[in-house]
């Protein structure tokens, strides 16, 4: 394809744009909120803008608020976090905090996939994220990266099963087919990370969630 010379991001952008405003617009349909920034850090600041003073706020596991340096933000306002994933935390707390987490006021999480038709999907190994999600907590905010939209809920699932689940697999450190292969083989593993899929079609009845899209490529 020739022609005039031009920045071929422009081109990107442009893709994107269109992609994030068909994927709103159906989120909003749903029943979901939805909010765009351009970058993490601009993320952080929509993020704490959300969260009053005096908030307990309840984390997902997520590499997506790593990226974005929520982490290093919420130290320094002091943030009441209740994270299960917190390091130098034994088993059984890890459990009084997961158990914790479904009456917090906040409930911030990334999502494996969205689609271009407002859904979310979602693959766990115990399920506290998943159901944390849609019920319990005041509100959720869900912090996805453009990467993770998709045109329908097939594709959705050939992104969890086929990319996410092996990367995670992986830097969890679990040992899994998947970890060896790169490919998922439905295995029997019991350090299997895939136990729980929950397909979020329309915002449930009693939830409040609040998808923040990012113009970056975050987590996995």
């Amino acid at each position: 394809m020739g022609g005039k010379k031009d920045n071929p991001m422009k081109s990107v952008h442009w893709f994107q744009g269109k992609q994030v405003d068909r994927t709103r617009k159906a989120l909003e349909g749903n029943g979901f909120e939805s909010q765009f920034v351009p970058d993490g850090q601009s993320a952080v600041t929509a993020v704490m803008d959300m969260i009053p003073d005096g908030a307990t706020v309840g984390i997902g596991g997520s590499t997506t608020l790593n990226q974005i340096g929520f982490f290093e933000a919420a130290k320094v306002r002091g943030m009441k976090l209740l994270n299960p994933f917190a390091q130098g935390i034994t088993p059984e707390e890890r459990n009084a905090v997961t158990r914790k987490i479904f009456s917090c006021d906040y409930f911030l999480c990334s999502t494996n996939a969205i689609t271009e038709e407002g859904q979310l999907y979602n693959v766990d190994a115990t399920g506290n994220r998943v159901a944390a999600m849609f019920f319990g907590p005041k509100k959720t905010i869900v912090v996805c990266g453009i990467n993770k939209i998709v045109k329908d809920m097939d594709e959705a699932r050939k992104r969890v099963w086929n990319l996410a689940a092996p990367m995670n697999a992986k830097r969890l450190g679990r040992k899994t087919p998947c970890t060896q292969t790169g490919v998922c083989s439905d295995c029997n593993s019991p350090e299997r990370i895939c136990n729980i899929s929950v397909e979020i079609m329309k915002k449930p009845t009693r939830s409040d969630i609040l998808v923040l899209l990012v113009g970056e490529l975050l987590g996995l």
